[in-house]
């Protein structure tokens, strides 16, 4: 959840969508993402909308005690500017910030809205981000008890002086412990998130990591290569010549890597920076994001989409719990999307999918530069014969050019 909004027009004070915009809703597969935007430490390269108890004070709506009030109002909200249509949801994310700082009752009574307003489909997912110092064996039972299905531990690293320079507080030796957890507490799915190319991270000190996370036999692991952003303390120390700048052979050299030992151990890739070791282990809620389905956003800064209308809530948690007591949208702005922007993002983000991006979503200039990209390489030709741009290993490793090319 990035903490700069976009630009956008203004939404509206009750939050209410166009008539288009309702069309199909309940057709589509539909989630709702819950930001939780506390954290206990806040990390150096992290640019989301998160902060830490001494940021926040005593602000008024602002605290952890009442914020699972002002969620659970926004799920009521929800049901409301949708109106009276089936809308069955197929998956519920917590993210942030550290969700798990919260009381595993409180997020159970958010899934409990989520359920009670809307209905939660059969084998629902219900995922909770957590850091590995932010839980216990018990709390994790409880979270389980409450509807959590899976969870994903923000693991980073196994090296302690990767983990310090990420600003990263908790001990690398905990997270094989909160995994073992996690199963004797009944999770279905359990995931692990990595990053590479932090400063001073060697190719081994990677390795070690990918031995480490794989060594806890997680169902699905995420690889995200480190972004420096503007604004962060991480960037601030590049600036003044304290840690070197990211490298791109480094990045590149990593990403092959744990591909590598991803798929030796029986990972498949799904989408550029995720791997599963079955099918049914890919995060549905991030594939709803990448395949165009309608979710809404409850909590400071979270964004929505419905029906080609995107919307993001206004930043701060007390200007939201503001909000959320006068009864009106927590809603800052919004876009309406047209087609051809639409059409664009589908090409943005299905393309970083495993199963591609049908050439029909091409304009006629992209599907004339379709060869091009398999003559370097970067394009599946069978594939491409079946009506699918797929990338192949190289292309995943220039992702970002191929589309730009496709679009260009």
């Amino acid at each position: 959840m990035p903490s700069v909004l976009p630009e956008g027009e203004p939404a509206p004070r009750d939050g209410s969508l166009p008539a288009w915009a309702l069309e199909g809703v309940g057709t589509r597969p539909f989630g709702f993402y819950v930001h939780v935007p506390f954290c206990s430490v806040r990390c150096g390269y992290c640019d989301f909308n998160t902060y830490t108890a001494d940021e926040l004070g005593s602000l008024p709506g602002a605290s952890r005690s009442t914020y699972v009030d002002a969620a659970v109002a926004e799920v009521r909200r929800a049901r409301r500017v949708l109106g009276d249509v089936d809308v069955p949801v197929h998956t519920v994310f917590f993210g942030g910030g550290t969700p798990t700082l919260l009381p595993p009752e409180d997020l159970a009574r958010v899934v409990a809205a989520v359920d009670a307003e809307f209905g939660l489909v059969a084998g629902a997912e219900v995922t909770t981000e957590s850091n590995p110092d932010s839980v216990d064996a018990a709390a994790l039972e409880r979270l389980r008890e409450g509807g959590v299905t899976r969870v994903s531990f923000g693991m980073q690293s196994s090296v302690r002086h990767v983990l310090r320079v990420l600003d990263r507080t908790h001990d690398p030796d905990r997270v094989p412990r909160v995994v073992r957890w996690a199963r004797r507490a009944g999770f279905e799915q359990v995931s692990l998130d990595l990053i590479y190319g932090t400063p001073g991270e060697t190719l081994e000190d990677w390795r070690s990591s990918l031995e480490a996370a794989l060594a806890c036999q997680p169902d699905h692991l995420s690889a995200y290569a480190l972004i420096v952003e503007d604004g962060t303390a991480l960037a601030r120390r590049v600036r003044r010549g304290e840690v070197p700048m990211t490298d791109d052979d480094d990045l590149a050299d990593k990403y092959l890597l744990a591909d590598a030992a991803l798929e030796r151990a029986g990972h498949r890739w799904y989408e550029v920076s995720n791997w599963a070791r079955t099918p049914e282990a890919a995060c549905r809620h991030n594939l709803l994001y990448w395949t165009g389905g309608d979710w809404w956003g409850v909590g400071p800064g979270a964004h929505s989409h419905v029906g080609g209308v995107r919307w993001w809530n206004v930043k701060h948690p007390a200007a939201y719990a503001a909000r959320i007591a006068e009864d009106a949208s927590p809603a800052h702005g919004r876009e309406l999307l047209d087609t051809e922007t639409r059409r664009v993002e589908r090409v943005l983000l299905e393309t970083r999918l495993r199963r591609g991006l049908p050439v029909d979503v091409l304009d006629p200039a992209g599907r004339v530069r379709l060869p091009e990209q398999v003559r370097r390489g970067l394009v599946e030709p069978a594939l491409l014969a079946r009506g699918r741009a797929v990338l192949t290993l190289p292309g995943r490793l220039l992702a970002d050019a191929v589309v730009r090319d496709l679009l260009s």
